[in-house]
């Protein structure tokens, strides 16, 4: 079946799509994007990532390309037109087209894509067994709560990790963690609280991130916003990650060192549970 896609109001088959030359996220990576899970036809935390999408955009002075409620009449129809049941909806929205140049225009008209990409996320071999992640030093930009398309840093950091054997990248600076190439770092101590770093300009505010931490709280989980050395990590009773991709994934292998008994631990996996429960029972079925 061809994909339908979504290009600036137009719904079309993916090989028709296009955009400029000029478009300036091509040229500058001057844009933003978001990804929203799609688990049994339903959008999953999309409320959270509608509402990032939109500080991000306003944080590099784009405006919102429609209304929010459009932009989720736009998810639906493309959940709908590719049968999407597991998966995720990708958005992107860029500056616009316009000659090449660093300064920009006021009121340029932004460029709006969207397309649907079908994943088994549930079942994934990763989120039921965990993974292995590899230590990178952080050489992102310093406004990492922006989620920009400016990427190369996490790809390269992706890549590599790849070609080692690992699954993810934990990107380092002075000592400490500061997130995944693609995700938030967990680290559980041997008291069982979660650690994960707090929000800032370090790091992207997680969507998932906010869910596990209100999970948490509901289960009587104790969690602390702070900094996690690689030292503590390797130390953890646990480790995990979140992203609306790999929902919640154990780690059990942080470099060369295997965490605890290199199994997913029980904190681990009840969020993974109660995670999916939620949910599920929080979102519309859009099919």
């Amino acid at each position: 079946m061809t994909r339908t896609v979504y290009v600036n109001g137009q719904y079309l088959p993916e090989h028709a799509a296009q955009i400029s030359i000029f478009d300036r996220g091509f040229l500058f990576a001057d844009g933003i994007y978001e990804v929203s899970a799609v688990i049994d036809g339903r959008l999953v935390d999309n409320d959270l990532h509608l509402a990032r999408l939109e500080r991000s955009l306003g944080e590099i002075m784009i405006p919102m390309p429609l209304p929010v409620a459009e932009i989720i009449k736009v998810q639906a129809e493309l959940i709908r037109r590719n049968d999407l049941r597991e998966g995720v909806v990708y958005l992107q929205v860029t500056r616009g087209a316009a000659d090449r140049d660093f300064g920009f225009a006021e009121g340029m008209q932004p460029t709006f894509v969207a397309f649907t990409q079908a994943k088994n996320l549930r079942a994934a071999a990763s989120v039921q067994d965990g993974v292995a992640v590899d230590l990178m030093e952080d050489q992102r930009w310093a406004r990492r709560d922006i989620k920009t398309v400016m990427l190369l840093a996490q790809v390269l950091a992706k890549k590599r990790a790849k070609g080692r054997g690992f699954h993810e990248a934990w990107l380092v600076e002075d000592g400490f963690v500061t997130e995944g190439a693609s995700s938030t770092a967990y680290i559980v101590t041997a008291d069982g609280k979660i650690i994960v770093r707090p929000n800032s300009h370090a790091v992207l505010p997680g969507c998932t991130r906010q869910a596990i931490m209100k999970i948490a709280e509901e289960l009587g989980v104790s969690m602390e916003e702070r900094r996690f050395t690689v030292e503590e990590a390797y130390q953890a009773k646990e480790a995990f990650l979140t992203s609306a991709s790999s929902l919640v994934t154990p780690v059990i292998r942080l470099a060369d060192r295997t965490i605890a008994d290199g199994k997913p631990g029980p904190i681990t996996r009840r969020l993974q549970a109660v995670y999916l429960e939620l949910a599920l029972k929080n979102s519309e079925p859009l099919l």
